[in-house]
């Protein structure tokens, strides 16, 4: 179905691999409109309640294809504007899965590619994981990608490593917030994601999905009376939710909750 993803579901886990180990999976046309599919495809999947992002090879994810970089060249503004919709629209369907998506990240990382896996809700990485913002280095912009980027790493560190565009490691990702664990090898890495995912998979799914919009809606506002009132809505909403009932009786009874699948 798919030339340069693979997608799998493995007990309540979908997993999105971007297959383009060849060419140190850059980002095409192809490879932007497939992903883009696939998190939806998965997002929807009701099996799944948690979505993993990795990538074939020793590379995560070298930025954008320079054979496309090239068809921007000659392309027209119109073009152009459009192939960066796509990969804003990625981004964005990225972040706004209604389930928790884990970035696995071993190797370099370059330019858009950071953007990936500051969009994912989690990100756990290899110590030879590497990472830079390039863009300014070639005369462009890390326009998509700064809106994650920014709550990821905070605007602080955003205006270094945007500005230098030098490459940091993986120790440097990690003090920053961009990853959440360090561990040595993709063994490790493995080990690590698994045990998060199966904390993951005791959760109600609606409840990490209300989460994640809540934590959208309520960025950057003020604690009014307005965000008050909206906070207080959602936790009646989801008190009142089948999940919400389920959870807090099983709370009060002393019982695992049985969600549905």
């Amino acid at each position: 179905m798919y030339q340069s993803i693979i997608t799998e579901i493995d007990g309540g886990v979908g997993i999105l691999t971007l297959n383009r180990a060849d060419r140190h999976n850059v980002l095409d046309r192809t490879l932007t409109a497939e992903m883009t599919a696939g998190l939806q495809e998965l997002d929807n999947a009701p099996g799944v309640r948690v979505i993993v992002l990795s990538s074939s090879g020793k590379t995560f994810c070298a930025g954008i294809d320079p054979a496309w970089v090239r068809e921007t060249i000659r392309g027209t503004s119109e073009d152009n504007l459009r192939d960066n919709r796509n990969l804003a629209r990625l981004l964005a369907t990225l972040s706004g899965t209604g389930k928790p998506v884990i970035a696995r990240v071993q190797g370099p990382v370059s330019g858009i590619g950071v953007g990936l896996i500051a969009a994912c809700d989690i990100a756990f990485a290899t110590y030879d994981a590497s990472f830079v913002l390039n863009e300014a280095r070639h005369g462009l912009l890390s326009a998509i990608a700064s809106p994650y980027l920014a709550a990821a790493m905070g605007e602080r560190h955003c205006r270094y490593y945007m500005l230098t565009a030098e490459r940091f490691s993986g120790a440097d990702a990690y003090r920053i917030g961009l990853v959440h664990e360090m561990v040595p090898n993709e063994e490790q890495l493995d080990e690590a994601i698994g045990e998060t995912v199966e904390t993951l998979l005791k959760n109600s799914v609606s409840a990490m999905r209300a989460c994640k919009g809540l934590l959208r809606s309520i960025r950057g506002k003020a604690i009014d009376a307005a965000t008050m009132e909206e906070t207080a809505q959602d936790a009646t909403a989801i008190q009142a939710s089948p999940e919400g009932r389920q959870g807090m009786l099983a709370l009060i009874e002393k019982r695992k909750p049985e969600w549905a699948a």
